[in-house]
C-alpha cells in the first residue's frame, strides 16, 4: 500500500492560503485547492476529511503562529518595549495577510459562519494581549490614565487601519495617485510601521510634571 505523501497536507494548505483571500471561506471549493495543490480529492480528505475542518486547519495554523510571536514580544519586562513589540507583531501580521484579513471581515459582516466562527475565537486572544500591556503601562505610571478601550481605538486607528483600510484604497484605484505612488513606502515599509507605532506611543506616554522654576 502506497503512503500519503508527508508534504500533501502542506501544499493543501499552502493552496488554501493562496485562494483564501480572492474566494472567501464560502467559496473556497474542495476541487479548487485540490488543484491549485496538484493533489487529488481523495488525498485531501485523506488529511482533511472536511471542506470545513480544512478551513478551521488552515486558520488556526495562520493566527497560532502570529500569536507565539505575539506572546513572545509581550514578555518584555519593560512594559512600553512589550507594547512596542506587540504592535510591531500585529502590524506585519497585517500587512502580510491584509487582503485575507479584509475578505474574512467581509465574511463575516455577510453572516458566513467560518468567518464568525474564527474572529469570535481569535480577537478577543490578542486584544486582551494589548489591553493588559496598555494597563500595565498606565500602572506603572508610563501612560496616561485614559479609559483602556480608548487607548486600544486610538493605537488601532494609527497602526491597523492604514495598512487594512489604506491598502484596500489603493488596491482599488480609489486613492489620489500621489498617495498611490508613495503607498507602500510611507505606509506598509516596516520603517513607516515603526514611526506610526513610535508616535503613538509618543502621544499615550506619562510625562512627570514639570517643575516650576525658581525666580
Amino acid at each position: 500500500m502506497v503512503r500519503p505523501s508527508r508534504n500533501v497536507d502542506t501544499q493543501l494548505l499552502r493552496a488554501g492560503l493562496e485562494l483564501l483571500p480572492e474566494v472567501g471561506t464560502a467559496g473556497l471549493s474542495v476541487r479548487r485547492v485540490a488543484e491549485r495543490a496538484g493533489a487529488n480529492l481523495g488525498m485531501f480528505h485523506y488529511h482533511f476529511k472536511t471542506r470545513d475542518a480544512f478551513v478551521r486547519a488552515l486558520l488556526a495554523q495562520l493566527y497560532d503562529e502570529m500569536f507565539a510571536d505575539l506572546e513572545l514580544a509581550a514578555g518584555d519586562p519593560a512594559p512600553f518595549a512589550a507594547l512596542r513589540g506587540a504592535l510591531g507583531v500585529l502590524a506585519r501580521f497585517a500587512r502580510a495577510h491584509r487582503q485575507l484579513l479584509r475578505r474574512l471581515i467581509a465574511d463575516a459582516m455577510n453572516g458566513e459562519p467560518l468567518a464568525q466562527e474564527f474572529l469570535r475565537a481569535t480577537m478577543p486572544r490578542h486584544i486582551r494581549v494589548v489591553l493588559g500591556l496598555v494597563v500595565a503601562a498606565q500602572t506603572a505610571g508610563l501612560m496616561k490614565p485614559v479609559p483602556p478601550p480608548l487607548a486600544l481605538g486610538f493605537i488601532a486607528g494609527a497602526v491597523a487601519a492604514p495598512i487594512l483600510v489604506g491598502s484596500a484604497l489603493v488596491e482599488r484605484g480609489l486613492a489620489p495617485q500621489e498617495i498611490a505612488a508613495a503607498f507602500d513606502d510611507a505606509v506598509l515599509s516596516d520603517r513607516a510601521i515603526d514611526m506610526r507605532i513610535d508616535l503613538v506611543l509618543a502621544g499615550l506616554e506619562q510625562h512627570p510634571p514639570k517643575k516650576l522654576r525658581r525666580s
